[in-house]
Formats: C-alpha cells, structure tokens, sequence
C-alpha cells in the first residue's frame, strides 16, 4: 500500500463529496450534486442542501468504499470538511464522519475546506510542491493565498464583497441563463466576443483583492439601458465580455502575488478554475512568465471528498494525531487560524 486509506467527506455547501484515497491516489470519488434542487430558487438554500445531504450520505460512503473495494475496517482514518461552510449542511457530514470514525476505532480529522482547494493539485501532479501562489475561486470564496509550506498559509488578498462564482450565478439568472451560472457563461461565451463591450476591472490600486459587485451593477445598467434603445448585442459577446472581465481580475491578481513573492509554482482550487477560458489564460501567462502551472482536472476543482481526504492523508503521513470527537463545525473558520 502506498500510504494511508482514509474516507473523505466534503458537505460544506451544496454538494455532497465522498471518496477513499490511499496517499494521494484516488481509489473512488463520488458525487451527489443538489443542481435541480436549487436552480428553481437560483442559488443554494440552506435548509434544503442540509435535508439533500442526510438523504444522500449514507448511500454515497456505501458506494465510494464499494468502488474502492474497501471494507470500513480496513480504513486507516476518517476526514471530514469542518468548515467554513452552512452549518446545517456542514453538520450532517461532521456528525455522520464522527459517528463512523467512532464505531470504527479509527482517527477523525477536520480539515479546513479552503486547504483541501489548496492541496487538489497534488491529487493531479506528483511535483506540486510550495512555495506557490495559489488562486482559490468559488462561490462563496475569491482569495490569493502564499503557500510558504503546507500548513503555512498567508492569505494576501480576497473579496471585499462577493466571490466571482456568485458574480457568475447571479448575472446569469439576471440573463436567463440559469444556474449554476459559472458553466453556464462558459458555454454561452464560446461564440462571443470577449471584448465587445468594456465591463469595468474593480481596486486596480489593490493587487491582491476583488471586488464584483461594480461588474454586476454594471452589466445589469448597461442591458437594461440596450434593452430600451433597442441595442442589445448578441448574448455570446454579453457572456464573453462578462466572463473575461472576471478573468483579467483573477489573472491579474495572481500574477501580482507571483512577482511579490518571487515564487516559480502557481496553483488553483474552488468551482471557477473548472472554467475553461480562465484555465487557457492561466496557462498563457504561466508560460509567458516560465512558472509552473498546476490546476487540477475540473472535477477536483470543484468540491468533493478527494481534496479533503488528501488534507488527512498528508497529517496522517507525518504523525499528526486525529481530533478529539468532542469537536463540533467552524462554518466561520478562515484559512491558517
């Protein structure tokens, strides 16, 4: 065996992840996506993502150690997202991983959502390693994290307001285009033209924070100013305009860190890095610079029990003890306290 077996369980938000790894190779990863049960509301509701995961955990654990051809004794520990995230959703998984880590014998750890984006890329690439910029986007999260080392974490920068994938789900349910709205753009800006229309690039005077919420008023004006002088342009360069003026910000940014830092490895995590324009730009300026580049494959981008797995396997590898099972969530845990 080439390192420890542990069950990872990610249910910080809306989707319920659960996978087995040993070391870092993923034996199984498994997903039950909560999509149509939220897209009518467009956006996550709490009380329903909570309801969704008690409903989807129990069959999913059944089915990743069944893909893995794992036997729950044979687990070395059990990992768990516990936090930031909805606490209601983020204690179904908690409770569920602490009762099996229980009844099993076995060491739980909690582990911090936002480390698990920061170690995805390992789960893609054997020689990613810090030091490294790392560009973490989601939905509920937009920051600019220094990896010094694992486990030593400086936060440069983040959102001030709202996190780019909520800037792509609210546009694209103000377009029509419904939800989530991140994949959503992407398709629809393939045929567009990404610099049709000037949107507006927030705190250029702030290298390493974001704002959107500029870029959502101004796009909402300017449609429903077209819309009325009967000059709307094709959907495609709308999309394609928006998607690229989040992009240039989280590009930018990221490269801001790599010149202040001096560091020669750029990493990615969280639902936006799936999204292919914002992949092919990273790639350009990563080769233009001669750093290394190292975003996972989309699926691992995305949250799942793999990234939260390989957070435990590392600790576990170095003989870190697991929690106390008195622990409880962190739904307001900021990466590095």
């Amino acid at each position: 065996m080439s390192g420890p077996l542990i069950l990872g369980i990610e249910t910080s938000c809306d989707e319920t992840g659960v996978a087995v790894l040993e070391g870092m190779k993923v034996r199984s990863s498994v997903l039950a996506s909560q999509v149509d049960l939220h897209a009518r509301f467009g956006g996550v509701v709490p009380e329903v993502a909570a309801r969704a995961h008690v409903e989807a955990i129990r069959p999913l654990v059944h089915q990743a150690l069944t893909m893995a051809g794992v036997h729950p004794d044979e687990l070395d520990a059990v990992a768990v997202t516990q936090g930031p995230g909805l606490v209601g959703a983020l204690m179904v998984g908690y409770s569920f991983a602490k009762a099996l880590a229980y009844s099993l014998g076995k060491p739980l750890y909690g582990i911090d959502h936002m480390e698990g984006h920061l170690f995805a890329p390992r789960l893609s690439f054997a020689r990613y390693e810090p030091p490294a910029v790392v560009v973490l986007a989601s939905g509920g999260h937009s920051q600019i994290v220094h990896v010094k080392g694992w486990g030593d974490y400086e936060v440069l920068g983040g959102t001030i307001d709202d996190a780019a994938g909520e800037a792509f789900d609210k546009l694209a349910r103000f377009m029509g285009l419904g939800y989530p709205g991140g994949p959503a753009i992407d398709k629809d800006a393939v045929d567009g033209d990404p610099e049709a229309i000037s949107f507006p690039r927030a705190l250029r005077d702030r290298p390493y924070d974001f704002s959107f919420s500029g870029l959502k008023t101004s796009v909402v004006t300017y449609l429903e100013k077209a819309k009325k002088d009967g000059t709307l342009p094709p959907r495609a360069d709308v999309s394609a305009s928006i998607q690229e003026a989040i992009i240039d910000v989280l590009v930018a940014k990221t490269f801001n860190a790599v010149e202040a830092t001096g560091v020669e490895v750029v990493g990615g995590g969280g639902g936006v890095l799936a999204n292919s324009r914002l992949r092919k730009r990273l790639a350009e300026e990563a080769d233009a610079r001669g750093v290394g580049l190292f975003v996972p494959e989309p699926a691992l981008c995305t949250d799942n029990g793999a990234m939260i797995a390989s957070v435990a396997s590392y600790r576990m590898e170095r003989g870190q003890p697991g929690d106390p099972l008195t622990g409880d969530v962190l739904p307001g845990l900021r990466l590095g306290s």
